[in-house]
This record gives structure tokens, C-alpha cells and sequence, in this order.
């Protein structure tokens, strides 16, 4: 698998899999669009490991090997699986923490064996390896302003989580397919909800108003992650501008549907994901255009 082979690989990843996202990632630079893809695609591949319903073989031993190719890797030893290469190469090219990539595999080995969550704060700290490491993985790629990479840490957590949240609540019946219940146990009891009743065809009363609750936690976790836009250099702003606009329109479809989620999933209608992606696309061309200028200046 060559380079740029293995870049290909993780973008189609993002295109199949990642709709939304990839769409806002076309608001980037052309040079930062490939890293991008090979994060997303390392993480769809690995996720995939854990919840795909076409894999029927062993999977710890799957994401295990997966695991050690990744250590293998980073050694600067060969390795054989065809999003690597990329992932890799990109880990190396920004600097990306191994802790990160660390705490990442660890959720998804917990995805294995724990299917319900006692509390929130339980959940967030699945969501710690899940979402958040995610989000300050993608951070140097996105570039924050000089002097401000410890202050984006933190809004790049935030964004991390709430994609993540936002997730969960559009697929409640697909994660209960699997046995899986992301809605802590607590808030269930709290609103007197059963997981029977989130086997329903249509969501009763009481779970309207538990993913209502849930919902404006997600809504928290984007404010705290607003202020982080403004700390990314301009020609990456658009692009996160727009995913959040895109993430944050499937919270408000499921609001529309009076938060019932078992009878559909939320989808944000094609004309408003087109409609997002132009509006923002003159600011994309304008602040890379404006920053090529700027790096082709003498120093």
C-alpha cells in the first residue's frame, strides 16, 4: 500500500461515512484535506473493528492487531494495514500525541464489553478516549493562531464531545441493535424511562423528554467549544464553522421531531447541507487564497 494509495483509502472512508464532516472538510486548504481524511479514516477503521455488523470474527483480536501495527509503526517498522500508512504518516508530519492515539484504542476496546453507563460523568469519560481525543488530534492539523494552542485545547475537547453526544442521540435505535445504550442509566431512572421503551416504534412521552435533556447538554458542549473557532487560523474557520452548523442541524432536526428518534434517523435535508457548504465557501476561498499569498511572502 503506497502513500498515496493509503490516503485514498481513508478519504473514500470519510466520503462514505462521514458525510457532513467531509463535506465542511472540502472548506479546507487542499493541503490539510488528506491529513484530515486519514484521522477520520483511521477512526472509522477502528470503530468499524468494534461495531460493524459485517464483522463476525474475533474482534478484540482484530482491534489488538490493529493496536500493535499502530505501535509497530510508530517505531518505524512496516506495517501492513492499508489506513496506516497515512494515519502515520500524518501522526508524524503534526506531531499527534500518542497519548491520544492511546486513549482512543482504549474506548474502543471499552465498546467491547461495557454497554451501559451509570452517569454522565461515566460517559464522558468513554467519551474522553471517543470524541475528545479526536477533536485535539485534528488540532494541529486545523492550526490554531501562534500562542493560542493551549487555549484551543480545550474548545477542540468541547466540539469533540458534543459531535459525540449528537451522535448518540440520533442513533439510539441502531447502538440498542447492538446492545449498547448510551443514555446514562441515571437519566433513564431520572425520567422514569425503561430500555424497553426505547425499543418502541415511536418515542413516548418520557423519552421525548429525556433526549430533550440530553439534547441541551450537547447544546453546552458546543458553546464551550464556540470560542475555539477564533483561535484556528482563518482558512480553517469555515470548515469547522460549517460542520458545526451541520451537527448542530441534525440536534435541530431531532428537536423538530419532537425528539422522536426511534421512528427515523435525523438527517439534515440535502438543500440545507448545500446551502451551508456555499455559504461558507467564499469566506474558504478567500482566507486560503489570502494565506497562500501570505506564505509565498519573503521571510
Amino acid at each position: 500500500m503506497t502513500l498515496t494509495a493509503s490516503y485514498e483509502r481513508c478519504r473514500r472512508l470519510h466520503a462514505g461515512y462521514g458525510r457532513s464532516y467531509y463535506l465542511a472538510t472540502r472548506l479546507l486548504p487542499a493541503w490539510k484535506r488528506r491529513h484530515v481524511h486519514a484521522l477520520y479514516g483511521f477512526a472509522r477503521h477502528a470503530d468499524e473493528i468494534v461495531d460493524s455488523f459485517l464483522v463476525t470474527g474475533d474482534r478484540a483480536g482484530a482491534l489488538n492487531t490493529l493496536a500493535a501495527e499502530v505501535a509497530a509503526g510508530l517505531a518505524g517498522e512496516r506495517v501492513h494495514d492499508p489506513v496506516l500508512p497515512a494515519f502515520l504518516h500524518t501522526v508524524r508530519s503534526f506531531g499527534v500525541e500518542r497519548g491520544d492515539i492511546d486513549a482512543f484504542l482504549r474506548a474502543m476496546r471499552a465498546d467491547l464489553s461495557v454497554t451501559r453507563y451509570q452517569s454522565y460523568d461515566d460517559l464522558l469519560g468513554y467519551m474522553e478516549g471517543s470524541a475528545a481525543v479526536i477533536g485535539t488530534m485534528m488540532l494541529p492539523i486545523l492550526e490554531p493562531v501562534p500562542g493560542a494552542e493551549a487555549r484551543a485545547r480545550e474548545p477542540a475537547r468541547q466540539l469533540g464531545l458534543a459531535f459525540q453526544l449528537t451522535n448518540f442521540l440520533r442513533d439510539v435505535s441502531e447502538d440498542l441493535a447492538r446492545e449498547r445504550v448510551y443514555l446514562p442509566q441515571e437519566d433513564l431512572a431520572k425520567f422514569g424511562v425503561e430500555e424497553s421503551d426505547l425499543r418502541l416504534a415511536h418515542a413516548g412521552p418520557a423519552v421525548r423528554e429525556l433526549l430533550a435533556f440530553e439534547a441541551d447538554r450537547a447544546r453546552e458542549h458546543y458553546r464551550a467549544a464556540a470560542e475555539g473557532i477564533e483561535l484556528l487560523v482563518p482558512s480553517s474557520r469555515p470548515c469547522v464553522r460549517a460542520a458545526v452548523e451541520l451537527y448542530g442541524g441534525i440536534l435541530t432536526e431531532i428537536e423538530r421531531s419532537g425528539y422522536d428518534v426511534l421512528v427515523r434517523r435525523a438527517r439534515v435535508p440535502r438543500r440545507r447541507r448545500v446551502v451551508t457548504f456555499a455559504r461558507h465557501l467564499i469566506a474558504s476561498a478567500s482566507t486560503g487564497r489570502a494565506e497562500r499569498l501570505l506564505r509565498l511572502e519573503p521571510s
